[in-house]
């Protein structure tokens, strides 16, 4: 079989989810499929750091040059008469060629943009509400990322529930263990940060609900002076209202933004942490938490939405709209060393049963149940 795979979001959108996610498809499917043949679709002058076997050919796309990734990926047509027998769209479909010519296969990671509308940026929000129906329409099975994303598919799109298929991600190999006091050293030397921290990575939108974080750590720092929390990502608009808060609940000196960590920074990030928390509202997979898990290190999470399925009971769940129920479980999860270990090892277990090699082969079986 000849597939065809849209590569551009691995090098025009590398470090976010749906970047992260396509770039290690790519490597996880180049590594195990000996069989089939692939048609790879990136962008001029890409480095994608594969080495890619005989079975790949690399077409080069011109770059679009927008400022906007959403934008630059819809290029309308970039397949040729019959030269696939089935396409991949890995971008939640954005960028499907107008005309069809072979079965077309999404990645639609979740359905924020409808669920919750006003935590999306405006051009994505957009462009993902316009095109989406005529998308789904048009393709012929989709890969997800959840059971609940796929339920939530269902009932937003009445989408064959045989046409949906699962496929957890993975936490990526740089995420493991690394001795404390190193990483400490590094992030020391790299951001100055020279004291216990609990972490927060995984983005700045309202859905993320570091509002309600911010006020659960101020309740938590009146009997755990020592600790600060460090909210890792780019300053986005949202940095203001987020330090504003802090500031008016009178610990923005307790309150770090070190803005963007490279990939390459944030395992040591995670092992210098004391506890990671993510008291996200809404997630159609939710990829940090198991990234700590990863690196050993316990874990307070939502229990909405997919981050129960996902995570299991190998973290501390809360509901997140409880902000002294979060509080209470930032306490507990440093103070409390049993429970602690007990959570870390779990943690590492769990994230040790997700792979890319697993997500590789489930692509591979949709993509032949799509074909027969």
């Amino acid at each position: 079989m000849r597939i065809g795979l849209d590569g551009r979001a691995a090098k025009w959108y590398r470090g976010t989810g749906i970047g992260n996610y396509t770039y290690q498809l790519i490597s996880a499917i180049n590594s195990i499929d000996n069989c089939n043949d692939y048609l790879l679709f990136a962008p001029e002058d890409s480095d994608l750091d594969i080495n890619f076997s005989k079975h790949f050919t690399v077409r080069n796309i011109t770059e679009n040059n927008t400022d906007n990734f959403w934008d630059s990926i819809n290029i309308p047509n970039i397949l040729l008469n019959n030269e696939v027998e089935i396409y991949h769209i890995p971008q939640n479909g954005i960028g499907m060629p107008n005309s069809k010519e072979c079965p077309f296969i999404i990645t639609l990671h979740d359905i924020i943009p409808y669920r919750l509308p006003d935590t999306v940026g405006k051009s994505y929000l957009k462009i993902f509400l316009e095109q989406m129906p005529d998308i789904i329409e048009r393709c012929d099975g989709i890969i997800t990322v959840s059971e609940y994303s796929k339920n939530d598919i269902i009932e937003e799109f009445n989408f064959p529930r045989d046409k949906i298929f699962v496929t957890y991600l993975a936490a990526e190999s740089i995420y493991k263990p690394i001795d404390k006091n190193k990483s400490r050293d590094i992030i020391k030397h790299l951001y100055g940060i020279d004291y216990p921290f609990i972490l927060y990575v995984g983005g700045f939108s309202p859905r993320k609900n570091i509002v309600g974080l911010i006020e659960a750590f101020s309740k938590f720092s009146v009997k755990n002076s020592e600790f600060k929390l460090v909210i890792a990502g780019k300053k986005g608009i949202s940095h203001t209202l987020y330090k504003e808060k802090a500031e008016a609940l009178g610990i923005e000196d307790k309150v770090v933004f070190p803005g963007f960590i490279s990939m390459e920074h944030l395992p040591y990030l995670y092992n210098a942490s004391d506890l990671f928390v993510y008291p996200s509202f809404y997630e159609g997979f939710g990829l940090p938490p198991i990234e700590a898990m990863s690196c050993g290190v316990p874990v307070v999470t939502s229990n909405t939405t997919s981050i129960p399925e996902i995570v299991g009971d190998n973290a501390f769940l809360i509901n997140p709209s409880d902000i002294d129920q979060l509080s209470s479980a930032l306490d507990v999860m440093i103070n409390d060393e049993i429970i602690r270990k007990d959570f870390i090892s779990r943690g590492i277990k769990r994230a040790g049963e997700l792979s890319w090699y697993n997500t590789a082969v489930q692509t591979l079986s949709a993509y032949k149940s799509i074909t027969n």
